[in-house]
């Protein structure tokens, strides 16, 4: 559905109108076009806000999003508060946000409670070290008996005599829950640092030499260096072709399905899950769902 962006009308309050058997909150304007004689175009535009609270590894993500959804339709807010996996799905459940990221698959607890699953894009998760180490692969068990603390030094897998500095996320974050889900080392890793956020990790690993993190693929820049596992680099085309195992899902979790969420909601992921927010997704370094 092409929706108008001029409007004509302003009400107050709220009012209700029906396109195609939706209600949404909005303003409607009726006129005739003059080259169709009383044929009637009905252009409409959402209102209102939506919020959503989590994941920050999302951040490039629900940031782009918002931003192209708000220019689509100026008369909508969409806030974004990036507060962790976790937390964003108990915002969800008790009903102070809309939406809640995770970026991981939903818990069974979760979904118990209400939570439904809608992954809007894939993320790769890069290994990450300073740019002054000279290692630039590690195996798989090699990953895991670092972050389990079996090695403790680079020169136990080819590099310079420097000790490992093991760098993570915060207990609660979805990337943490992914990578330990992933490496199946659960509650076993020991961290020198749990830093809460994805670009804390990042400024942490480029200022500490013999530091090792994980981040968000497509935060990756110039200040630190991506390792390749199993002889396999940290790209969108090998996450996508199945070579790369560190990856999971964004998720952007509703109370419910989407179809039993308000109108402007089920907008926001008709939006999301069509070609303009995978658009974006893919211009943010991500793997598109479409």
């Amino acid at each position: 559905m092409k929706i108008k962006s001029s409007k004509v009308i302003a009400l107050l309050g709220a009012c209700i109108f029906t396109v195609g058997g939706l209600t949404a909150c909005g303003n409607t304007n009726s006129n005739m076009d003059a080259n169709a004689g009383n044929n009637t175009e009905v252009a409409t535009e959402l209102s209102g806000s939506v919020q959503l609270v989590g994941s920050t590894s999302m951040d490039k993500l629900a940031s782009a999003l918002a931003e192209g959804f708000m220019e689509k339709y100026p008369d909508v807010t969409v806030s974004v508060e990036f507060v962790g996996s976790s937390a964003g799905i108990e915002s969800l459940l008790d009903g102070s946000a809309d939406i809640g990221n995770s970026s991981r698959n939903l818990k069974e607890k979760e979904i118990a409670n209400g939570a439904v699953e809608n992954i809007v894009a894939i993320d790769g998760i890069a290994v990450c070290v300073d740019p002054t180490n000279s290692v630039n692969s590690l195996t798989k068990q090699q990953l895991i008996d670092i972050y389990v603390g079996a090695i403790t030094n680079w020169n136990q897998v080819g590099g310079m005599d420097m000790p490992i500095t093991v760098v993570g996320r915060e207990a609660g974050s979805g990337t943490r829950g992914a990578f330990e889900e992933l490496l199946e080392v659960e509650d076993l890793c020991t961290y020198a640092n749990g830093l809460d956020s994805t670009g804390a990790v990042k400024a942490k690993v480029s200022a500490t030499p013999g530091a090792i993190g994980y981040v968000s693929m497509d935060v990756v820049d110039d200040s630190v260096v991506p390792l390749a596992l199993e002889g396999v680099a940290a790209t969108v085309d090998n996450v996508k072709a199945g070579d790369y195992f560190l990856s999971r899902p964004f998720v952007m979790a509703t109370k419910g399905e989407i179809s039993e969420q308000n109108p402007l909601v089920q907008e926001w992921f008709a939006f999301v899950l069509g070609s303009e927010g995978q658009d974006i997704a893919a211009s943010v370094g991500l793997i598109t769902v479409e």
